[in-house]
């Protein structure tokens, strides 16, 4: 007889199936999980390993960095531009130095022209410059602007009245006259143009009719006579001649105030608060001011010019009363001044401004303002009776109502 044995099979219920289902994805899940994550450790080994690199390289760059920064900390950078600032220093005085020696140079060619050895020294400063022996060009041009004085002086001492010039304190009533004035600081000629306001009007002419800060126009001062019907004229205020290096940028230009004869001012939103003293002639009046900001803008008036000093104001001495007078380099000086109605333009000779302004006060005028000097003093009367001088930018004529 075969026994059979049969195992007990029971059957699953679907509680049973979803439970051993779920432990089914568990195990799944645990084995992949497994596997990600070593996956990933080998990444972030990989990525570690690089940043490793990456953080090798930068600390090499840094540790050259900070080497150099410890060099240019051991460098002396106070003195490196100590040095350099010194250098530019030395530059600029020496430099600034030569360019005044030489405008001085010119100013004595305007006078001499025997300054052969002075054009000699000239250039051997500017050879010395050139190599940046700073302390022996300065010193040659020291040296030189000592010469020009002394050829100036020289030719100052040779200056002679001629003998057939009268001896006269008093003004002409009019017309032109040249003579002797003596003063208390010395014996000076003059050459004197006067006019009576009653019957002249004094202008201002300018070559150019509005602002002009370089390469502005200029005429000779017989060109400005001709073309106003003046009788005569002298030049006007300081300005910028080309030929001197400092006024590269700016030649024959000038910045003091001007009214011309087209009613026009000149350089007049520079001048609005301007201490530079000025003359104004009106019809039949003139008023002297020392200061530029005193007098507005009126066009009512047949003239205005600007220039410095205030010579004589008020019947006293407005410049070098108070310092010696001789100071200074002698020359040709030309002014307007006014002695009750009678107005006068003229040219003192062969002395300093503070000079100047002793003759004229000696010539009993009331009021007395300096203008431009030097290569452009001119003075018109029937024919050039000083100069003719460099051309310029600005005159003041004297014409006949």
């Amino acid at each position: 007889m075969v026994m059979h044995f049969r195992l007990p099979i029971k059957k699953f219920s679907p509680l049973h199936f979803a439970l051993w289902l779920s432990l089914g994805l568990i195990i799944i899940g645990l084995f992949s999980g497994a596997i990600l994550f070593s996956f990933r450790m080998r990444t972030l080994t990989g990525e570690r390993n690089d940043l490793g690199a990456k953080l090798q390289t930068t600390g090499e760059e840094l540790a050259r960095t900070v080497a150099d920064l410890e060099a240019l900390k051991n460098e002396d950078q106070y003195k490196k531009n100590q040095e350099l600032n010194s250098e530019i220093q030395n530059i600029q005085k020496t430099y600034t130095s030569a360019v005044a020696t030489y405008e001085e140079l010119l100013k004595l060619k305007e006078q001499s022209a025997k300054t052969e050895k002075l054009d000699d020294a000239f250039t051997g400063a500017l050879v010395l410059l050139s190599k940046r022996n700073y302390a022996s060009a300065s010193a040659t041009l020291t040296a030189l602007n000592q010469d020009i004085k002394t050829e100036q002086d020289k030719i100052a001492a040779t200056f002679k009245i001629p003998e057939n010039v009268p001896t006269q304190n008093a003004p002409p009533g009019s017309g032109y006259s040249r003579q002797r004035v003596e003063t208390d600081v010395g014996t000076f000629m003059v050459s004197v143009v006067a006019a009576d306001l009653g019957s002249t009007r004094v202008i201002v002419d300018t070559a150019s009719d509005s602002d002009c800060r370089d390469n502005c126009p200029v005429l000779p001062l017989a060109t400005y006579v001709a073309r106003s019907g003046a009788f005569a004229g002298v030049n006007g205020s300081y300005f910028c001649p080309a030929a001197y290096p400092s006024c590269a940028g700016k030649t024959n230009s000038f910045d003091t105030l001007a009214m011309n004869k087209n009613k026009v001012y000149l350089n007049s939103d520079n001048n609005v608060y301007s201490t530079v003293p000025a003359v104004i002639f009106g019809s039949g009046w003139v008023r002297f001011v020392g200061q530029s900001l005193e007098w507005g803008r009126d066009t009512g008036v047949d003239g205005v010019v600007a220039n410095y000093p205030l010579l004589v104001s008020g019947g006293n001495i407005a410049f070098g009363g108070s310092e010696d007078p001789k100071l200074g380099n002698k020359g040709s000086r030309s002014f307007t001044a006014n002695k009750g109605n009678t107005i006068y333009i003229g040219v003192v000779h062969s002395a300093t401004v503070g000079e100047s302004a002793h003759v004229i006060k000696a010539l009993g005028m009331d009021n007395a303002l300096n203008l431009d000097d030097g290569g452009s003093t001119a003075l018109w009367s029937g024919g050039y009776k000083v100069g003719p001088g460099r051309d310029l930018p600005n005159v003041v004529l004297f014409v006949r109502k």
